[in-house]
């Protein structure tokens, strides 16, 4: 498939995703160099969503691992099956087996729950693995995916090393919560992903919500822009765009001037902390609405 620069912008408009010039030749250099692309940014940027959007544009199993605090190897990568492990052991008891020859029974690949990491490079065709918010797992856990992501293959002990059978496309994300090492990041391409433009995220909010009032879904861009240029603790992010556009379309809204309280109402969609709705009242919803509508 053509994964050149020009053929991902096209292709990813397709499937909803308004990507820029500077992240589909970062998606280009990952295909050709074969090389992790490690994605960072605030958190509703749509940095998951690239890894989405490439699952569906590649035509592609998508393999996700979500990172959090505590994430060891047994949960990334793989476990034993130990109830089926058991399982044969109990049905071999009345067979006359000697003990080296009842462990290599057991451990033989069947027994083995793949993982994400495991799973992704054993497909026979690459799949994208998206590594999301690997900013939250531990720096030993990024210590071990460095070693995983460098060479593409995993050694289990009672098995001995598996090598990829397809290299996956590797996208990681990061919301920037603590500092990822050098030797991930030397070993990743980078792309920053900025909140959106205002002419990108209206593109945007036409592609996922086409049914939509041209002059609203302006209005409602605008709105949000000018929302995240307040003092606020969590900025909207996209989704959340899309979140309060879909919010609004559905209560019947034409036009945010004439609906300033419903717009207060539904603020929940896009601020996601009390302080932050403490910080956006009516009166200032009735100023913004002012400056966009």
């Amino acid at each position: 498939m053509d994964l050149s620069r020009d053929a991902i912008l096209a292709s990813f408009t397709q499937v909803g995703y308004i990507a820029d010039p500077q992240l589909a030749t970062a998606l280009s250099l990952m295909h050709r160099l074969k090389r992790p692309l490690l994605l960072e940014g605030d958190a509703g940027v749509g940095k998951t969503e690239v890894g989405k959007s490439l699952a569906e544009v590649l035509d592609c199993p998508l393999i996700r691992l979500q990172c959090y605090e505590g994430l060891d190897a047994q949960a990334a990568v793989y476990e034993w099956n130990y109830q089926r492990q058991l399982l044969a052991i109990k049905i071999s008891e009345n067979e006359h087996l000697s003990t080296s020859e009842r462990e290599k029974h057991i451990f033989e690949r069947d027994f083995l729950l793949e993982r994400p990491l495991l799973k992704a490079i054993s497909m026979e065709s690459s799949p994208v693995l998206l590594i999301d918010e690997i900013d939250r797992a531990d720096e030993e856990f990024e210590a071990y995916l460095l070693e995983v992501l460098s060479d593409f293959q995993i050694t289990v002990p009672e098995l001995g090393t598996i090598v990829a059978t397809s290299i996956p496309y590797v996208i990681l994300t990061s919301n920037g919560t603590r500092e990822l090492s050098d030797a991930l990041r030397r070993r990743c391409l980078y792309h920053y992903v900025e909140y959106p433009s205002e002419d990108k995220e209206l593109r945007i909010v036409n592609a996922r919500l086409p049914e939509i009032d041209q002059a609203l879904a302006g209005q409602i861009v605008r709105f949000v822009q000018a929302v995240r240029r307040e003092d606020l603790r969590k900025k909207p992010g996209t989704a959340e765009t899309l979140d309060w556009a879909a919010a609004l379309v559905g209560l019947g809204v034409h036009d945010l001037a004439g609906d300033s309280e419903i717009v207060h109402d539904t603020l929940m969609c896009l601020l996601k902390t009390r302080e932050d709705q403490d910080q956006i009242p009516i009166e200032v919803v009735e100023r913004l609405i002012g400056k966009v509508a």
